[in-house]
């Protein structure tokens, strides 16, 4: 497609030596950028690549999407862009280290059909929710203990940390308030059956990150779903004193099961697929 008009008059805007280090990078399949690889491609000092990186974001072809790093606007979004890398990547440049969890890996691995326009991301650091272009980015905090189980997965031409089908159904056990729920989570679980989910590896996940409410939820939604869990009565002699509740996204009611030590705030009926409830 030739370009409009008014791509032509922004593309003019620009300086060669803009116009250079804008092709050289994009042509690398690099979407999002940093003041250094303004300055490496170029050749430049920082500060003449910080002066650069605010004109070209003044002349819309970048946008700052984190303190010094940008997200390349191609020509072909058109005078005034309102343009997204996908989100994972947008996510990546965001904080580190990082790998994507809880709903947005759920999406990512098909283990649920319902949309976020919430981007989860891991990381052991402190950062602020973000919104860009009407996604929001909400990184949550985790220990050292429990940042692991993830993988670089391609997004597009892009490397993301992504967590595995099994590290996510437990985050997910961990915090169901950041996957929409143990019905979401009921039903994630029941779909990782076909998709060759390590069961063992679930199990041991669980011995790490150390969450006794988590291992409550998996072993119920486990037996709900007829999922059978290796090591099952080991698992159950090993509970944790005290009654979190099954659902934490939901009121404080319900009445305490003392085989699985959770306050059954939420009935199967309500989240299981009819054939299981």
């Amino acid at each position: 497609m030739a370009p409009t008009s008014e791509e032509k008059t922004q593309r003019k805007s620009l300086s060669t030596r803009e116009s250079q280090v804008l092709s050289r990078l994009a042509s690398e399949n690099r979407q999002v950028i940093s003041i250094g690889d303004i300055a490496n491609a170029l050749d430049i000092p920082r500060k003449s690549a910080k002066d650069m990186a605010y004109a070209l974001k003044e002349k819309g072809w970048l946008e700052r999407i984190v303190h010094g790093k940008y997200l390349i606007i191609p020509l072909a979004a058109g005078e005034n862009p309102v343009y997204t890398e996908h989100e994972f990547v947008i996510a990546s440049a965001l904080v580190e280290p990082m790998y994507i969890g809880y709903w947005s890996a759920m999406n990512h691995h098909g283990l649920t059909e319902q949309l976020s326009r919430t981007v989860y991301i891991v990381t052991t650091t402190r950062a602020q929710e973000r919104e860009i272009h009407g996604v929001t980015y909400r990184p949550v905090t985790v220990t050292e203990q429990k940042f692991f189980g993830y993988q670089p997965a391609a997004v597009g031409t892009n490397q993301v940390n992504i967590s595995s089908i099994e590290k996510t159904l437990v985050d997910c056990a961990d915090h169901p308030e950041f996957c929409g729920g143990i019905g979401e989570l009921a039903k994630a679980m029941q779909n990782a059956v076909d998709m060759r989910c390590s069961w063992g590896r679930v199990i041991e996940y669980l011995r790490r990150v150390r969450n006794g409410a988590a291992t409550k939820r998996i072993v119920y939604l486990a037996d709900q779903l007829d999922i059978d869990l290796p090591g099952y009565s080991s698992i159950v002699e090993n509970f944790t004193t005290g009654y979190p509740l099954l659902d934490p996204t939901r009121k404080a009611k319900g009445t305490r099961d003392s085989k699985y030590q959770l306050r059954l705030n939420v009935s199967p009926e309500s989240f299981l697929p009819e054939d299981n409830s």
